[in-house]
């Protein structure tokens, strides 16, 4: 079997890569479970604020309590990153209308006025960091199986933390890292290999989900990302599972690839692409198929097919 037809160890036709309505339960129940994860912090914070306003007989009273201004700009309806903007009057402002146009008016349950409308703030919040959440999962279900087919196969590896942005050895207990992964570098029977994920490719002038490079993380940084050749293969990755938004997952990732696919060919170069998508229906899978057997795509999965996710995980590992 030839590189470009590696696809076959998990996929013999289309329908292979259509979603079931099993995994499309499960990847509802899925988002559901994170968003109640996410959402916990929050309704702590709202314990701690029922409380401390608890202590007090009146609305303006609340003025007096010491460590709940945060509390209470959220329940004026102020965002975190609208705080940044604002002076100290400002905020002061908001409060003292927080509190005359609806707390006074709630009378007796103004505690619990004070609370409702900080949780509307919070779950405005929530909604805002879930939009993505989809892809933030299948994020990490991708990174926890190439990181075990690196482990499996006895290969070292380091990892990019997302937030300090610094590179990791491997440890003996390396569970939950796919939570804060960014990236990952190992070495295989063709060289050293590091996968980069969400990176504006300079070539594309894009945003690609995954690329994989044929240098270490050091000469990368050096290169910024600038010499196509360095490119072994590029891959979207959709993690979104509601089917009314699958059509357009794969019509903005099929547009990417093709961009890709154009810039590289420009110059004479022809990396790897590969699509990963938890919702695939029919007419999708149908055309993913007819660009895998026309050789347009290097490889593609269903996230929510664990034989898929691991065959495409070994193929990138080997590549």
């Amino acid at each position: 079997m030839t590189a470009t037809t590696l696809y076959k160890n998990h996929l013999q036709s289309s329908s292979d890569l259509v979603t079931t309505y099993k995994a499309r339960r499960a990847g509802f129940v899925a988002l559901a479970l994170e968003k109640n994860r996410k959402a916990t912090p929050y309704v702590e914070e709202a314990r701690v604020l029922y409380e401390a306003a608890s202590k007090v007989r009146t609305p303006f009273d609340i003025l007096n309590i010491e460590g709940i201004e945060a509390g209470l700009l959220a329940a004026a309806g102020l965002s975190d990153k609208s705080l940044n903007h604002l002076q100290r009057e400002d905020k002061l402002e908001a409060i003292n209308g927080l509190i005359k146009n609806f707390l006074e008016p709630a009378g007796d349950k103004f505690v619990e006025e004070l609370v409702y409308r900080f949780l509307l703030t919070r779950g405005d919040t929530l909604g805002g960091s879930m939009r993505n959440i989809g892809g933030v999962l299948a994020q990490r279900k991708l990174s926890r199986a190439i990181i075990s087919t690196l482990t499996i196969g006895g290969k070292q590896y380091q990892w990019l933390h997302s937030r300090t942005r610094r590179w990791a050895k491997m440890s003996d207990d390396d569970t939950g890292i796919e939570l804060f992964l960014r990236g990952l570098n190992w070495e295989n029977q063709h060289g050293i290999r590091t996968l980069i994920y969400n990176l504006n490719v300079p070539l594309v002038k894009n945003n690609v989900d995954l690329c994989l490079f044929n240098l270490d993380p050091e000469q990368l940084r050096l290169t910024k990302y600038s010499n196509p050749n360095t490119y072994v293969a590029l891959g979207e990755l959709k993690g979104g599972i509601d089917p009314a938004g699958a059509d357009e997952h794969w019509k903005t990732a099929r547009t990417a690839l093709e961009r890709i696919r154009v810039a590289f060919s420009g110059i004479d170069l022809r990396p790897h692409t590969f699509f990963i998508g938890a919702a695939i229906e029919r007419k999708m899978a149908d055309e993913i198929w007819l660009q895998l057997e026309a050789g347009e795509l290097s490889n593609a999965a269903n996230l929510n097919e664990t034989i898929q996710v691991a065959s495409i995980s070994r193929w990138l590992c080997n590549l």
